[in-house]
């Protein structure tokens, strides 16, 4: 049975996580603020959050250092503090700081065996191209 972690954020964090961050990449573009209403807009199809909860959990958010809030007018514009690659870094970071260099050994080959091949050979590749720097 797989061990059951606490997610670092919730399934309403992570979906406002994915507005902001967009796909584009850089989440910290200068013109890449957006409201309150822009993220319950983007979130309309596949949630029915109303604008109030998306505004208490983006100031919950801010408060959590997950983004950055700036006053526009009257309203509030935010944006993600980190982009996708780097909170996946913190966060895999984390858990894995969390393990003695041999618990991290074995951490990391039951995550390759349990990854898809397509990953190992993602995974590869970015060890041969750290190799070849």
């Amino acid at each position: 049975m797989p061990f059951a972690r606490k997610a670092p954020f919730g399934d309403l964090e992570r979906a406002i996580l994915e507005v902001l961050w967009g796909p584009e990449g850089d989440p910290r573009a200068p013109d890449h603020w957006l409201t309150v209403r822009d993220v319950q807009s983007a979130l309309a199809q596949s949630r029915g959050a109303a604008y109030t909860t998306i505004m208490t959990v983006l100031d919950r958010m801010a408060t959590k250092g997950l983004v950055e809030r700036e006053k526009s007018g009257r309203a509030h514009g935010y944006r993600a503090m980190h982009s996708r690659e780097e909170m996946t870094v913190q966060l895999m970071s984390s858990i894995l700081g969390e393990f003695s260099e041999g618990e991290r050994h074995a951490a990391l080959m039951a995550f390759v065996r349990e990854v898809p091949e397509s990953d190992r050979q993602a995974l590869r590749d970015a060890l041969a191209d750290l190799e070849g720097e």
